[in-house]
């Protein structure tokens, strides 16, 4: 499936809570239906996951889910996204994956028994392929052990389908550090799109055998990874915010293999997702901020469907557990959105407004997630006839944008910034329509010595 037009192409219909294509769960859950759910993601404090501390392991995840839930059902909140992370070793472990699943959904339904709440489990293995280089990307015991892992716990019950895949991430990593635009783009829209094709088509098929949901990817590890890089002074954040903006074109891919979502909470490419194809997305921000920092704290709120912390450890705080902190958090900023929501699509408006004017009035990587922008970007994307096409014409878009808002003084740039919207708009002119003579140029030299094509169907 090629998505050819936009399913939001009206800015105004681009809000927090409302999806076109809305996801509905078997426990009655409408995600994308007009209330903003929190999505709560969890990881276990500093120790080691062994068969000899499986049982404490164990024992962590039920104390999480009963007071995570617990605290949601006193702060009546609508409905619960609960997302199970697995660490390295459950993925390598399947038995230990399906176990704690086992664990959150017994506590899941507790807590339905007790008090109503509904709550719906996504389940995210490690995309373990990276842990050998050159990655082996189609073929070998990595690649059946995350498959693996994502048939059994969808067997035992996990209805959300999702990963943080790494397609071209090898070659990416290298091409952010130098600031090399045309090394971005082979390796998120050829690599990375032909992985992500390979990928989803078996997640899709393991969805569609256990009554699941193909939930959706996301580009951590390349646009979080330029955000984090930039945060950090490493690289130009404009040059990050164009890398988010041709990551769509490489997330998009799952929506083409069949997955109807909530995307996934860290793909911050989800607004123009969201755009593309009017399925729900999950989001995080200001939330997030016990598991990274970042430039985008409100505008990620402006068109989410669930709203997530990211990832928090099971520590005692001064109040009480982190994630049961995190779940109070998540509920009151929910409780807020369906509040506009429920007093009218102009009060539902002006607290996106206000959600997204202050980030992107300081940051180009805010600025694109306004939702006049990610229209535009969309729109980009969507003209396009391939996926490289889509990437450059995504980056154009995304250059006009932050050009055209420093210019107006919307967004004003350092000089070390603006002198490379020039710079990258010239990379951009050297990148050939044709993608059979783009892989000839640029498999070659570090290139060819970081990955292995044949795992990319070359």
């Amino acid at each position: 499936m090629r998505f050819s037009d936009l399913s939001i192409s009206d800015e105004a219909q681009l809000l927090f809570g409302q999806a076109p294509n809305p996801v509905r769960t078997k426990n009655g859950m409408t995600i994308g239906g007009g209330v903003v759910c929190p999505e709560l993601n969890f990881t276990l404090p500093p120790m080691s996951v062994t068969a000899e501390t499986m049982p404490e392991v164990r024992a962590q995840y039920q104390e999480i889910i009963r007071g995570t839930l617990s605290r949601a059902s006193e702060l009546h909140v609508p409905g619960v996204v609960v997302e199970f992370e697995t660490v390295p070793q459950m993925c390598e472990n399947p038995d230990w994956a399906v176990e704690l699943t086992n664990v959150l959904l017994e506590g899941m339904e507790t807590e339905r028994a007790a008090s109503g709440l509904a709550s719906v489990l996504r389940i995210t293995p490690n995309d373990l392929r990276e842990m050998v280089r050159p990655p082996r990307m189609r073929s070998g015991p990595l690649v059946d052990a995350t498959l693996t892992t994502f048939e059994r716990t969808a067997a035992a019950g996990a209805e959300l389908l999702s990963i943080e895949s790494v397609g071209g991430k090898e070659v990416h990593d290298d091409a952010l550090l130098r600031c090399d635009l045309p090394g971005v783009l082979f390796a998120l829209t050829v690599l990375g799109v032909r992985d992500m094709q390979f990928l989803w088509t078996q997640i899709a098929g393991i969805a569609a055998r256990h009554g699941a949901v193909a939930a959706g990817d996301t580009a951590c590890g390349f646009g979080n990874t330029a955000m984090v890089l930039a945060e950090r002074k490493y690289i130009p954040r404009v040059f990050a915010a164009v890398v988010r903006a041709i990551s769509a074109v490489r997330s998009l891919v799952a929506y083409e293999c069949g997955a109807s979502g909530p995307g996934k909470d860290c793909g911050y490419e989800n607004p123009f997702l969201k755009a593309i194809t009017g399925f729900p997305m999950a989001m995080e921000g200001k939330s997030s901020a016990c598991a990274h920092l970042s430039p985008v704290g409100n505008v990620a709120a402006a068109t989410c469907d669930t709203w997530s912390n990211e990832s928090v450890q099971n520590i005692k705080m001064l109040s009480g557990m982190a994630p049961v902190v995190s779940m109070e958090q998540l509920a009151y900023d929910c409780r807020l959105m369906n509040a506009a929501t429920a007093d009218g699509p102009a009060s539902a408006r002006q607290l996106r407004d206000w959600l997204s004017v202050g980030d992107a009035a300081v940051d180009p990587q805010a600025l694109i997630l306004a939702p006049r922008n990610v229209i535009r970007i969309s729109r980009a994307i969507v003209s396009a006839h391939t996926h490289l096409a889509a990437g450059v014409a995504a980056a154009r878009a995304a250059i006009d944008i932050i050009r055209g808002a420093h210019r107006t003084g919307e967004c004003p740039l350092a000089d070390r910034e603006a002198g490379w919207l020039d710079m990258m708009s010239a990379a951009l002119d050297t990148v050939p329509s044709d993608e059979g003579q783009f892989i000839a140029e640029q498999y070659s030299g570090t290139t060819a010595e970081l990955c292995r094509t044949e795992e990319y169907g070359l």
